[in-house]
């Protein structure tokens, strides 16, 4: 019998354990090699309480998790391991904020790519996978040089040995129950039989036929093929990349190997099973007084829904034409949800947070629907001492565990 190869998984930026959930799911389908979480670390600056760190030691234990701030961990505190995960905190491009006031790689917690980029530099032995996921808006970011963000980022791991593949995802697009679009990102260091793979493919085969994510998420091309070269130092792309370009070159679909990008946009194609909203709806009786819309704010939940064509003054007192359109209220649940954002939770009105309507009235969703629009473990987020309003929050932030299943299952048959 053929000895069972564990892939040894440091999980950053881990969350409530989104990534670690999906990889072990996906280790079930496989008889030969396994992932093996060996280490984790969360951390979030802005809070005192690691409310999010304390669900995920309660789910997977306290053992080989960190809750230190990135940064302040050594490079010999993180055990030698073969894959790395993460998604790296994004809101320096989240669509939550305009993308204008998009910071990127220079801003606060975009800076963050620089101690993954720290950690693969300098561990030893090199870590031969990489797996990485945010939204996609780091594909244009920032503003005043569209791409150049992710230009760098692809920049460092061609300097560091590695071939890159990335898509862009839809979680709704291929049956899963929330809309949810974030680009996933693969690497494969010069030592591996994947990047072996790669580099005897023609690009444009890797990225629609041939690819871990191509075998994951079927696609179609539906857009021309871009070429691109990094031959400029990482200052010089810092400096100059796509300065004069009012859009990104890149595409939702792309690879790296040797210095060389080819890009492309495609669409999904996907012919199966699909989840809609009203799949992980709870029952009636398991929904408690304080998730029903009261009376009183119900004007002020339909207004915020609503189209608006009106006079605003700001604090300046300059007045501006406001306008907006109306948003479906309540939500439809013969279609896969809106995409969940951290502001899901507590009982105020929202234009943003969901609303279903159900035999005793409108009301909110929660947290365990929230969970399972993520198709998280029902009550994975519960525990004392976390709100409804945190839980809530930690699933604006967190991923969708189905499409980290899909591409585990595809390295872990890949991987040799």
């Amino acid at each position: 019998m053929e000895k069972i190869k564990k892939i040894r998984v440091a999980e950053l930026f881990a969350g409530v354990g989104g990534f670690r959930i999906g990889l072990e799911e996906a280790s079930k389908y496989n008889e030969n090699n396994k992932f093996n979480i060996v280490w984790s670390n969360q951390w979030e600056p802005s809070t005192k309480i690691q409310h999010a760190s304390m669900v995920y030691e309660n789910k997977f234990g306290e053992e080989n998790h960190s809750n230190e701030d990135i940064a302040k961990v050594k490079i010999n505190q993180i055990p030698s391991h073969d894959l790395l995960v993460g998604g790296f905190p994004c809101q320096d491009y989240s669509v939550a904020t305009t993308l204008k006031n998009s910071k990127g790689l220079k801003g606060k917690k975009g800076v963050l790519w620089w101690e993954i980029y720290r950690i693969i530099k300098s561990k030893k032995p090199k870590i031969k996978y990489l797996f990485l996921e945010n939204v996609d808006r780091l594909l244009k970011s920032p503003s005043t040089q569209r791409g150049r963000d992710f230009a760098i980022m692809l920049k460092c791991l061609d300097e560091l040995g590695y071939a890159v593949e990335w898509r862009v995802i839809n979680a709704a697009d291929y049956g899963m129950p929330q809309r949810r679009r974030r680009v996933f990102i693969l690497a494969y260091h010069k030592s591996t039989s994947l990047f072996k793979q790669i580099n005897k493919r023609k690009l444009k085969d890797w990225i629609l036929d041939e690819g871990v994510l191509a075998k994951s998420f079927e696609a179609n091309k539906s857009g021309d093929f871009i070429e691109l070269k990094l031959d400029e130092s990482i200052k010089n792309i810092s400096d100059n990349f796509n300065k004069k370009g009012k859009v990104s070159p890149f595409q939702n679909s792309g690879c790296l190997k040797n210095g060389k990008i080819l890009t492309v946009k495609t669409e999904a194609y996907y012919e199966g099973d699909k989840m809609v909203l009203n799949d992980v709806l709870a029952d009636d009786s398991e929904i408690s007084d304080e998730f029903y819309l009261s009376d009183s704010s119900k004007d002020k939940w339909k207004y915020l829904k609503g189209p608006k064509k009106e006079i605003r003054t700001t604090k300046e007192g300059f007045q501006y034409n406001y306008t907006e359109g109306g948003m479906i209220f309540p939500d439809q649940l013969d279609s896969p949800s809106r995409t969940i954002i951290t502001g899901e939770g507590g009982i105020g009105p929202s234009r943003f947070k969901h609303v279903v309507k159900s035999k005793r009235g409108l009301r909110r969703l929660i947290p365990k629907e929230l969970e399972r629009l993520n198709m998280f473990p029902d009550d994975h987020t519960k525990l004392d001492g976390i709100s409804n309003t945190k839980r809530a929050f930690f699933m604006g932030n967190a991923l969708v565990v189905g499409v980290i299943v899909k591409i585990g299952e595809e390295l872990l048959k890949r991987i040799k």
